[in-house]
């Protein structure tokens, strides 16, 4: 070779070697894709066990897993309705292998009245999907002796600040599903958080509180050995599954109310689009699983469709629990 020519043969091969580059990074997404996941996959639940996230997340991980050739491992993180185990999973590598599923509470309620929180639920996470929309129940325990929805209003109408009522935590969505009923039909409750459905229910069915907001699965066990009475529920309609239990839309004080929770499934923030992809569709294909779809209906959950929108329902429900933070003085 001449002299002349060597720098354009030397040129020629730079050439080569960055297409070469190229051309790999260009298959880096795809054999990503391929190859996840090649280990199993922890799914963080910020509740204890026996809550209705954690029997979402446990009916969930039994399709999804098949459907991804993986295990997928449940590990409840309690505390802070439900924030500590988003808080871990907002901090934990993008790479699918933590996910959350995560909860209206700590996906859009929680951070409109605890200021300390540590994550923002619409930068720090990747949406992967909606999973379902749950109402919830509002019940009463022996020691307020109210065996209708019609007999709470009034009773709690003509003993203001007598009874009281338990949530799931400040800011939870059933604190705040508590505090618009109050608001509609006005009435004035204490407001009692709890850590767990357990402790809640435990005190409910003791009589140390009155009433309580709960999720269907959490107040199933004790309606059905009669422990507990189920008053309402807060969706605009009846559950199938608790057909003879009302909605708090039919009382006349309360004539429009709607207030329901709902599960998601998110990553991390930056999660890879081909992992996110593949987790989409999985889910996706989770949820058309007629098995799947009966028993979230038999908790009073309503499976969600390929469609829902996760990020502009999180933006709506924060925006919806802000206003109603303001308009409750709910914020300290």
């Amino acid at each position: 070779m001449t002299d002349a020519l060597a720098p354009l043969h030397a040129a020629a091969l730079r050439r080569r070697h960055l297409l070469a580059l190229a051309a790999g990074g260009l298959a880096l997404p795809a054999a990503r894709a391929a190859s996840y996941p090649d280990r199993p996959i922890k799914l963080v639940v910020g509740y204890p066990p026996g809550g209705s996230v954690d029997a979402t997340a446990r009916q969930l991980a039994d399709v999804l897993g098949p459907k991804l050739k993986a295990s997928i491992v449940i590990d409840n993180q309690g505390g802070a309705a439900g924030a500590l185990g988003a808080q871990r999973v907002a901090t934990s590598a993008a790479d699918g292998y933590t996910l959350l599923l995560g909860s209206s509470n700590e996906l859009a309620a929680t951070g409109v009245l605890n200021r300390a929180q540590k994550y923002d639920p619409m930068k720090d996470f990747t949406p992967i999907g909606l999973v379902s929309s749950a109402p919830v129940l509002l019940v009463a325990g022996p020691k307020a002796g109210f065996k209708t929805l019609a007999e709470m209003v009034d009773g709690v109408k003509r003993n203001p600040g007598k009874y009281s009522y338990g949530s799931s935590g400040v800011g939870s969505t059933l604190h705040f599903a508590g505090e618009l009923m109050k608001q509609r039909a006005g009435l004035f409750m204490t407001h009692i958080p709890y850590r767990g459905v357990a402790p809640l229910t435990n005190d409910l069915a003791g009589g140390a509180i009155e009433l309580a907001m709960l999720s269907v699965p959490g107040a199933q066990p004790f309606l059905q050995s009669g422990r507990l009475t189920a008053l309402g529920v807060t969706g605009g309609q009846r559950l199938k599954a608790l057909p003879q239990v009302p909605a708090l839309a039919e009382h006349p004080l309360l004539k429009g109310y709607e207030m329901s929770g709902w599960f998601a499934l998110v990553g991390p923030k930056g999660l890879p689009a081909d992992v996110s992809g593949r987790l989409q569709a999985a889910l996706h294909e989770s949820l058309a699983d007629p098995v799947l779809r009966q028993r979230m209906e038999d908790t009073g959950a309503y499976p969600a469709g390929p469609r829902d929108d996760l990020a502009k329902l999180m933006r709506e429900d924060i925006a919806r629990f802000a206003k109603l933070a303001d308009y409750a003085h709910m914020r300290e």
